[in-house]
């Protein structure tokens, strides 16, 4: 990676509850796939992933109230993805991608990035260049209506849902238990947050909305379409070929 023509792609999770049928690193499994995946596509490298991220949320993540929730302060997420940054850049990659798996991560993630960016040009590297991204975004409008045939319910809510349990039954089926997930309608929260939490808020399962309808094939349509998003991304910011080469300046 020395002639910094080699993007590092970074996976950044969390230690969440994801209901009864799902483990805890769920956060981390998903981005860590994904990244793997794209990886072989730009001749991109994958770091070790970041297993524990911030506080999980009550209205898109259940709470970190909740159990088995393990959760990092903010300052301390930024500084540690500001110096990973760092010291991959000390050691020559100028190109890289964060690719978050647990929404709550996503402002520190940019401030980590901020920090990251200043203190490199401090130290005469200019051309330093990082792509952010959460899988989810790349879910397109025509596989969301195959997914929710009966009507989407939003992101917000999707926490332990459909879509990560179909991911991880089309990933890891052994660490899924779907006979113990709980169907119950998605959860309804006021257009405000409270501090604590009200418990009572947050469905018991842990999970926002019902996995019920969660299949394998569900899950490789959305393999599909967001390696394919994601890997179109980062060609077109690091001037990457389909080869996997880069293209001439």
């Amino acid at each position: 990676m020395k002639d910094g023509n080699t993007p590092i792609l970074i996976p950044l999770g969390s230690m969440e509850q994801h209901g009864h049928h799902m483990p805890l690193h769920v956060d981390v499994l998903l981005p860590t796939e994904f990244a793997r995946r794209v990886a072989e596509r730009v001749g991109g490298l994958v770091a070790p992933a970041f297993t524990y991220g911030y506080k999980s949320q009550q209205k898109c993540g259940g709470g970190n109230h909740m159990p088995g929730t393990v959760s990092l302060e903010g300052q301390t997420l930024v500084h540690q993805l500001r110096d990973v940054i760092k010291e991959f850049a000390r050691h020559g990659g100028r190109d890289f991608c964060i690719v978050n798996g647990h929404y709550e991560n996503s402002w520190f993630i940019n401030e980590a990035v901020d920090l990251a960016l200043r203190e490199l040009r401090w130290d005469g590297m200019a051309n330093v260049k990082v792509v952010v991204l959460s899988y989810w975004d790349f879910v397109t409008q025509e596989t969301i209506d195959k997914l929710y045939p009966d009507g989407f319910p939003g992101w917000a809510v999707e926490h332990g849902g459909v879509l990560e349990t179909s991911l991880m039954l089309a990933l890891y089926p052994r660490l899924v238990q779907l006979e113990r997930a709980v169907d119950h309608p998605a959860a309804t929260f006021p257009p405000y947050d409270v501090y604590p939490v009200k418990a009572e808020w947050t469905p018991a399962s842990g999970t926002l909305s019902s996995p019920k309808h969660a299949s394998r094939e569900k899950g490789e349509l959305m393999l599909s379409v967001c390696v394919d998003g994601i890997v179109q991304a980062l060609r077109d910011e690091f001037n990457i070929k389909a080869s996997g080469k880069r293209a001439a300046a």
